[in-house]
């Protein structure tokens, strides 16, 4: 009954307009509406702010400047397998995208051409390739990296609705990543393709990357933006980062058909970190 009821909460409510009323908070700079705030959060979360190169709460200048905090050199040592965790988090779903479907949780699932925008001509690169949903919780670092080294071919901003992205909403919500508001980005790899979509949820400030700045809320109306010939290619290391959230949400990585095994150890529910080896080899 409680589940039933918070569904229903997400589905009145005015998804955008609370998440963006949250977003200017976070951006405020006054002492009297971030310190309580930050304080109140770490305390709530049990925030570990000895991995933060910052650790004085009172030392940012801001909610989002603490949400994104860097953490010490040398905190998320890389493994040497070929795929590495993006991001702390948990694992939603890990698997096989089944004929352009993958799974959400208990019995639902959603489109791999829905999830990439529409865009059939990407969708086809990962049809029965391997697929990685990744949940950040409120405690965890929101930066996101790169798991292999990569470079940016092009970027996809889809506009969508806002829900929450937990295991709750993921059980209750059908097609939830591929409804939300979410950042499509294409890297050509070692490995081939790979596609890593940062999406939206409820009360997210925003979402930014390394190389564009911030990407939702968006400034301008949606676009697709090919990233293959501009004068400087933007090219990531593995383990750099690669963008980040404003307030918690999920990574969901895509890779194409026999390019990569993810480690058999992994399953949903399982915590990770980045840098953490999830393939095999």
């Amino acid at each position: 009954m409680k589940d039933s009821l918070f569904i229903l909460l997400q589905h009145l409510l005015p998804q955008h307009l609370l998440s963006r009323a949250v977003g200017y908070l976070a951006a405020s700079r006054c002492n009297w509406i971030k310190g309580p705030f930050i304080k109140l959060f770490a305390k709530q979360y049990n925030v570990n702010m000895s991995e933060a190169l910052i650790e004085d709460l009172d030392q940012f200048e801001n909610f989002n400047a603490f949400f994104t905090r860097a953490l010490k050199p040398g905190m998320r040592p890389l493994d040497d397998a070929t795929i590495v965790s993006p991001a702390d988090g948990a694992i939603s779903q890990i698997g096989k995208i089944d004929y352009g479907r993958i799974f959400q949780a208990k019995g639902r699932g959603y489109g791999l051409s829905t999830l990439l925008g529409g865009h059939a001509d990407l969708a086809e690169q990962f049809i029965n390739g391997r697929f990685a949903t990744i949940y950040l919780s409120p405690s965890d670092y929101h930066r996101v990296h790169m798991p292999v080294t990569g470079t940016l071919r092009e970027t996809i901003y889809v506009p969508g609705d806002l829900y929450s992205v937990n295991q709750t909403t993921a059980e209750g919500v059908d097609n939830l990543f591929a409804r939300n508001e979410r950042l499509v980005a294409i890297f050509d790899t070692e490995a081939g393709p790979m596609a890593m979509i940062l999406v939206g949820a409820m009360i997210v400030a925003g979402i930014e990357t390394v190389w564009n700045g911030q990407v939702a809320p968006p400034l301008n109306n949606g676009w697709r933006v090919d990233q293959s010939k501009p004068s400087a290619p933007v090219i990531l290391e593995k383990g750099e980062e690669m963008g980040r959230f404003k307030l918690g949400s999920t990574v969901v990585l895509l890779f194409g058909k026999d390019a990569i095994e993810w480690s058999e150890s992994l399953k949903a529910e399982d915590s990770v970190r980045l840098g953490q080896a999830i393939s095999q080899s």
